[in-house]
């Protein structure tokens, strides 16, 4: 044999020997072997690594990395090897020269030796050049390299101690130096090198330990050990959380995918085009001739031949594209895994041999069980780091998604977003995000269960022979079932989707709608909308339930069911068939394998189908149409020639394309600087004119051009959660100076000294805390601020009581204003500015019906001029003649002082103090907006900003036991230890059967055959069939019970919520309570019974496998209880921080979508204001906290499972161990049955522990849930022992009785004893300056606040004493906003359906509504949409008045609804109330007092008490409060 010269001079070395190596008690390699093999191994691997690293470190530049003492010391060792490594070839060669036959390996092995080290030398610096911290391709190479030295060294160590042997004593030295030095670079690869320079991580004051940690530490996730520590000792903060890696940030993962999704959709739009225009070639039709018509003919022919496929631009691919090269290396992960899977059942084959075979010598037991140790681990390392990897590829795509749908919700037109609305696009965040990210663990799983499957299967038949085909029979039947389900489960799956998200939209909206429904106490019929759709919801659930009860069942029997078929066609085929202990638990080791990839892939397949349900909604959405930005042309001021801002010729306009054009023909242009006020009725598309200008709109045809930038100012404010100055800024720097002038201009002035710090004052969400008019001015302020070009402004001034509204045109909008220099649109109804405006353009139907200044329209004497008769009144007459006059305002008096109607300073000087309510607010805003007065009065008391919403809060500690047994409480007891009980049934009878097996090994082979075959297969399979049976049953139990308590749990915090006080609403942001209902609830309807179904059959199934390991081999008992213990303190150690990560991961989660839901409210403002980049920054830096805290729980998953693992296969070790020591007492067939067990123990540890941290963390969803059924409630809405008689109040008489107000208990009274009665039917009108208590009146007489001192007395009952629901539904408000609910008209006047048709025709007819009603296509049935939007303010506000024309009660409240709406509706409105409640007590609160001039009594209230009480015309002859109120609206 060639290598037999090669190994020695003389050919005696041979180069393997077996007697030598394994049939012997002291086993040795040939000395040829270790010269060649164990040498080589190590360079060959070295040398394949470095092509593929070289290319990679060359790519993947991470920064320098100056010289380290760990670096030098390295670089030294490598060079003393290189230099040992060819002393030893100069020795041979010395030899050689010498005359002595030298072998040629000796030249060889040690030349391939020194290059190596060489190679490996320079490796390590360039790994130093490259920023290359720990590297794991040079630790596996000193490790082999030890390795082999290992078996060289036992064997020259073993030879030098024989007496006879001669031994070369140089080699032998410079061997051991090898070998030492071997191992102190191994030693010294396990650490890791300083930082690289520049890199980015040095900046950063929180750094992910990971890019700085060894090579070991991070294939055992040991770097988040410190994080774990911190929290085990206390619970985790924010703060604590490390920064992500760059490469996980939104900055670096969203704009690939945006960028790729472009270019897909670019791609897919070239084709239609084409089709397009050949198909349009009408000339085709033409008699031949031109040649021009060949070629069109052509064209046609070949579209006719290959039409190009439209296809939709596919998003997968895109993710592909984005995602998978990274992805890509779980691939090589999963392979390794599977195919080291297999290795467990076929050393178990060796070690039952080794047990039968008495002969066998010790050490090959104990080799079997440290290889079955070390493939354990490595399997273990190695699926980790798959799952590591898969993990962040779902979270990057999901970071990913949540930032692609953010920035294509900035740019979709109005019709897109009517088609999703904000709940569905929340939902496109929330969950099929989510989606993504769990479908990236799973998706390998479909060519990998494949794979497990055949190779089990092939290992089987070699086991078993073709009775295997039995088992595949059932498996293959089984499919189809399966496949039946997974279409099913999609089906239950997408209608659930469905009314998931209208529950969601519903509950949105009465979230948002709070107020008006306790105002009119339709508490209950909403409940009843909610409760309808609940129901639907649970019929789906239900179904869904039994077909997964029924999914569990036959996943649970069909791998019994495949054993129990192949065992039975195997012993039944041949007599000769002996079922011994190898063939059956070999195959069942096998069987074991097959069944995870059998279990996981109908999952794999639902979560594919629910990928793609997701995948196919957010390409929708991503597909939307965009604005289109060049519709509107804006060019910068500096190169746009010409004097003329805005110009607009021939602009015909529409909402959304297919859809009549809302404008018509607009033409008309703006010259620089002007004031232009655009006038007209109700609906006739002012403020659509506005959209226009803004490109909110679909131009149809003409040109419309905008020079310089814009600022809008929308009709209804947009405030977003943040500080007021904030709020202002809106972006751009503090300016102080100009900020201070805006404040003062804008009237904000006395609201800063009213809010508890000032301008720092944190806003609620959607401004709840500042009054309608506040947020006006807020938002105008913000538009002042910005110090653009060109003003929009939509109606700012209805909303402002009139002498403020005046203030602001004076001093902001009017020729003498702030912005005297800018051009200005100004929408609006009060004619009191017009004759001071430049140009008015009146509008009817969408078109321009006149254009001119105030006096040439009143000359022309047109529609305006008929417009302006009527209205004309004696205020319209004397505010001109007074604004003539005095210019601005006359000489007695200081608009400064009296800003807002209020004085600024106390004679003492002390800051005022007053509740925010003011003319628009009759909530308990109030309530919290305040401290005491004495810390008012610091200015100090500013510096902290104050908050308002109470942020989502995380709880912290251990899930209280209570917990569990609230919600087994709400599955019924019966059922709970019912399911219980049936879990341990099945799996006494699983264990049984298995032992039963065993015994059935160990029978007596008699003549090649086995007696009672019959009598073992008949109760195994019985035994298999009860299991089956009980399986049926708890999956049942616990389907149903889950569903039965979601009822229960749902209908609970629906209630509470409804019954909690205006207070609630306004601490708790809306985003709180939407996340309960929909992803907590979301966890209790379908993650809690699954997880509960698998966290108990894991539990049971690792204490059977105890069991069964401690009855084979009792000595197991030394062992198996510290393992369990130290799992335990792993366990516990870990779900401390994991449970404290989910935490702050859902808290984070609640302000992704809060400003989400913010920003999707105010898209047109941040269009107008070019804003866009800023709020995508904002959100971007959201999720990233968001991720921050959910990286370190994927990696703490990981590091436990490790962990776990490990003491997985530390059983495993002493099971084989303990079996191999006693393997003369014990029978094969048991050997075989605890070995067998403990190889599924590693996995069902690591599935228990993930499933107990999984059962706490979704339990948290019942204690959320729980959470607000401990709230405050407000008093029982029905009492019906104090019930008043059903014709109450007949009179209508209201008497407040010393009544005094206080929002919270630490705060001072808003209304300080007050007195008077009002008798039946007379109108009353109650005045004061904004925050002098109005509003809290009408507060006080609904009882949204209780009172803090007195009573109010309504025909002789005490209201305090009656149910909220029988005094709201007798008395009647017409609120400032008007709030409409999506759903039909006739819901939205009567939803609890008390009237005809006729009546509520009547009721409309009477508030002028009847013609637009009988207009609509549905009539009663129109489809108001979210918020009312598709009708004007103005028809809101009337629709609200015919809700009380409906009510029709002898009480009638009336919060100066009139301010959105122009002067002729206006007059409707009040001349419907004169005359339809004639007999009715009518209270109104009045921002125009002209409103009230003929009223019966006026009450005058300023700072919470009564001033002046009378008859209008008496108080002004008294020239009190009421008279100067009078004489600054222009009005005496």
């Amino acid at each position: 044999m060639a290598l037999r010269g090669f190994c020695s001079a003389e050919g005696s070395d041979s180069f393997w020997d077996w007697n030598a190596t394994w049939s012997t008690s002291s086993p040795e390699f040939t000395k040829c072997f270790q010269n060649t093999v164990l040498v080589w191994v190590p360079c060959c691997y070295l040398w394949a690594c470095f092509p593929f690293y070289f290319l990679y470190l060359s790519r993947h530049d991470r920064g320098y990395i100056q010289m380290t003492h760990l670096n030098k010391a390295k670089t030294a060792l490598g060079s003393l090897l290189w230099v040992i490594c060819w002393a030893d070839l100069f020795y041979s060669l010395w030899e050689r020269s010498q005359g002595q036959p030298v072998p040629p390996v000796l030249l060889v092995s040690p030349t391939l030796l020194g290059i190596t080290m060489l190679l490996a030398t320079f490796l390590i610096q360039l790994e130093r050049r490259k920023g290359v911290q720990s590297s794991g391709i040079m630790l596996t190479f000193w490790l082999i390299a030890l390795l082999c030295a290992l078996v060289i060294f036992r064997s020259r160590v073993t030879t030098a101690l024989k007496e006879s042997a001669k031994v070369s004593l140089f080699r032998d030295i410079t061997f051991y130096l090898y070998f030492f030095l071997v191992l102190i670079q191994l030693v010294l690869a396990c650490f890791s090198d300083r930082l690289p320079l520049f890199s980015e991580t040095i900046n950063d004051p929180n750094p992910c330990p990971e890019s700085g940690a060894s090579f070991l530490s991070r294939i055992t996730f040991w770097w988040i050990t410190g994080l774990m520590v911190q929290g085990y000792r206390q619970p985790l903060e924010g703060g604590d959380l490390w920064s992500l890696n760059k490469e996980d940030t939104s900055e670096q993962v969203v704009p690939v995918l945006v960028r790729n999704w472009k270019k897909e959709c670019a791609k897919c739009r070239k084709h239609p085009v084409k089709m397009v225009y050949s198909s349009s070639s009408k000339d085709a039709a033409k008699p031949e001739g031109s040649s021009k018509v060949d070629v069109h003919e052509e064209a046609e022919s070949l579209i006719v031949k290959s039409p190009p496929r439209e296809r939709d631009p596919s998003l997968f691919k895109v993710l592909y594209k984005t995602f998978g090269p990274y992805f890509l290396m779980s691939f090589l992960f999963k392979a390794l895994h599977d195919l080291m899977m297999f290795a467990g059942p076929e050393i178990l084959k060796l070690l039952i041999n080794f047990v039968n075979d008495k002969k066998a010598p010790d050490w090959q037991g104990y080799f079997y069980t440290a290889l079955l140790f070390v493939t354990a681990c490595l399997q273990t390392l190695v699926l980790h780091q798959y799952f590591h990897i898969c993990f962040v590829s779902g979270m990057r795509i999901k970071t990913a998604v949540i930032g692609a749908v953010y920035r294509k919700a900035l740019v979709i037109t109005n019709s897109a977003r009517k088609s999703s609305t904000v709940g569905e696009i929340v939902n496109l965040m929330s969950v099929d995000a989510q989606r993504f990210m769990d479908l990236a663990t799973y998706i390998n799983m479909i060519w990998s269960a494949p794979l497990q499957v055949i190779l089990a299967l092939y290992l089987l038949w070699l086991n078993l022979g073709p009775s295997v085909l039995a088992g595949v029979a059932v498996m293959i039947l089984m499919v189809p079932f399966n496949a039946v389900m997974a279409m099913k489960t999609k089906t239950y799956q997408v209608a659930h989707m469905k009314s998931k998200d209208n529950r969601i939209r519903l509950m949105n909206e009465i979230l948002n709608g709070i107020k008006v429904l306790k105002l009119y106490a339709w508490e209950l019929a909403f409940k009843d909308k909610v409760m309808a759709i609940r129901q639907e919801e649970l019929k789906v659930l239900k179904k869904s339930a039994y077909l997964a009860a029924v999914g569990t069942f036959t996943w649970v029997c069909t791998p019994f069911l495949v054993a129990l078929s192949t065992f039975a066609v195997y012993v039944t085929i041949d007599k000769n068939n002996v079922l011994d202990a190898q063939r059956a638990f070999v195959s069942l080791a096998l069987f074991n394998i097959l069944r995870f990839p059998l279990n996981i892939l109908p999952m794999v397949i639902s979560s594919i189908v629910q990928a793609s349900v997701s995948l196919k909604r957010l390409r929708t959405f991503l597909s939307h149409e965009e604005l289109e930005p060049g519709s509107i042309e804006r060019q910068p001021v500096k190169d746009a020639g010409g004097t003329n801002s805005v110009t607009v010729k021939n602009a015909t306009f529409t909402w959304a394309r297919g859809e009549a054009p809302t404008l018509n023909g607009i033409t008309f242009s703006v010259p620089e600087g002007a004031l232009v006020a655009v006038v007209g009725q109700v609906g006739c598309g002012k403020s659509s004119l506005l959209s226009a200008f803004l490109g909110e709109m679909d131009k149809l045809e003409g040109h419309v051009t905008l020079k310089g930038s814009v600022a809008y100012v929308p009709q209804q404010a947009w405030i977003q959660n943040d500080s007021l100055r904030e709020n202002i800024l809106f972006g751009h720097q503090l300016q102080e100076q100009h900020y201070k002038s805006v404040v003062e201009a804008c009237a904000l002035l006395p609201d800063l000294e009213i809010l508890p710090s000032g301008d720092r004052t944190e806003i609620g969400e959607k401004g709840v805390n500042l009054s309608g008019g506040q947020k006006q001015r807020v938002s105008l302020a913000r538009a002042v601020y910005c110090d653009s070009d060109i003003y929009l402004f939509d109606d700012p001034l209805s909303a402002v009581d009139a002498h403020v509204g005046k203030h602001i045109f004076e001093n902001v909008i009017g020729p003498k204003g702030m912005l005297k220099n800018k051009t200005r649109i100004l929408v609006t109804h009060g004619i009191s500015y017009l004759p001071q405006v430049d140009v008015i353009v009146v509008m009817t139907g969408g078109k321009i019906s006149e254009m001119g200044s105030y006096q040439e329209l009143l000359a022309r004497d047109g529609a305006f001029a008929e417009f302006l008769r009527t209205y004309a009144s004696m205020e319209q007459e004397q505010a001109s003649e007074d604004d003539g006059v005095t210019g601005i305002s006359g000489p007695g008096k200081e608009p400064k002082q009296m800003e807002n109607g209020m004085l600024v300073t106390d004679t003492t000087g002390r800051q005022l103090q007053r509740q925010l309510s003011s003319s628009s607010s009759y909530s308990g805003d109030a309530s919290k907006h305040h401290t005491s007065a004495t810390e008012l009065q610091k200015p100090g008391a500013q510096e902290e900003s104050w908050k308002l919403m109470e942020a989502d809060k995380a709880q912290t500690g251990q899930v209280q036991l209570s917990v569990y047994w609230d919600y087994m409480k709400a599955i019924g007891l019966f059922l709970s230890f019912l399911s219980i009980f049936l879990f341990l049934c099945n799996h006494v009878s699983s264990l049984a059967s298995n032992y039963w097996l065993s015994l059935w090994t160990d029978d007596r082979v008699v003549n090649g055959t086995q007696e009672h075959t019959n009598v073992r297969l008949g109760v195994y399979g019985a035994l298999g069939i009860s299991q089956g049976v009980a399986v049926f049953g708890y999956s049942m139990t616990v389907s149903i019970g889950g569903i039965f308590a979601s009822r229960r749990l749902h209908l609970d915090l629906l209630h509470n919520v409804l019954r909690s006080p205006m207070s609630f609403f306004e601490r708790t942001p809306s985003g709180n309570l939407v996340n309960r209902f929909s992803k907590e609830l979301d966890t209790v309807d379908s993650m809690i019974p699954q997880v509960i179904k698998m966290f108990m059959g894991s539990l049971f199934t690792v204490l059977g496998s105890c069991i069964l390991i401690l009855l084979a081999t009792p000595i197991a008992a030394v062992v198996i209880p510290p393992l369990g213990l130290i799992y335990f303190f792993v366990q516990r150690f870990y779900v401390a921080s994991s449970r404290q990560l989910k935490r702050l991961e859902s808290v984070s989660r609640s302000p992704v979508y809060s400003h989400f839901n913010e920003t999707l409210l105010g898209v047109s403002v941040i269009r107008a204001f070019e804003e866009q980049e800023r709020f995508i920054h904002q959100s971007d830096l959201k999720v990233d906290e968001n991720q921050k805290a959910y990286y370190p729980s994927i990696v703490a998953n990981r590091w436990l499972a490790v962990r776990l693992e490990c003491v997985g296969n530390c059983i495993v070790l002493f099971a084989a161990l303990f079996a191999v020591i006693s393997r003369n007492s014990l029978s094969a067939g048991l050997v075989g049955l605890s070995v067998s067990y403990s190889l599924q123990i590693t996995s069902y540890l690591n599935w228990l522990v993930r499933m107990s941290s999984e059962m706490e963390t979704n339990i948290v969803a019942v204690e959320r849930l729980k959470e607000y059924s401990e709230t405050e409630k407000e008093a029982p809405w029905q009492i019906q022992e104090t019930a008043p008689p059903s014709t109450w109040p007949q009179v209508g008489q209201v008497e407040f009785r010393d009544y005094s107000l206080r929002y919270r208990e630490d705060l001072d009274l808003v209304l300080k004893h007050i007195n008077f009665t009002i008798e039946g039917g007379e109108k009353v009108g109650i005045v004061g300056r904004t925050g002098a208590g109005k509003s809290s009146l009408t507060l006080g007489l609904f009882r949204m606040n209780e009172s803090s001192g007195g009573e109010i007395v309504v025909d002789g009952i005490n209201i305090a004493k009656i149910g909220l629901h029988n005094l709201r539904f007798k008395i009647t408000i017409i609120p400032q906003d008007p709030v409409l609910f999506s759903g039909s008209l006739r819901m939205n006047l009567d939803p609890f359906a008390q009237y005809s048709d006729d009546e509520v025709w009547t009721a409309l007819e009477l508030a002028h509504l009847k013609g637009f009603v009988s207009g609509l296509p549905d009539k009663l049935n129109h489809e108001c949409a979210e918020g009312g939007e598709n009708l004007s303010i103005g028809q809101r506000q009337l629709v609200c008045l015919a809700r009380a024309l409906l009510r029709k009660t002898k009480i009638l409240v009336l919060d100066e609804a009139t301010a959105a709406v122009d002067l002729e509706t206006d007059d409707l409105i009040q001349s419907t109330i004169r005359t339809q409640f004639e007999d009715c007590t009518v209270l109104t609160i009045a921002h125009r007092l002209n409103t009230i001039m003929d009223y019966t009594r006026v009450i005058v209230l300023d700072k919470g008490e009564i001033r002046e009480c009378g008859t209008p015309s008496d108080l002004l002859q008294q020239r009190g409060l009421f008279y100067s109120m009078a004489r600054d609206a222009g009005l005496v």
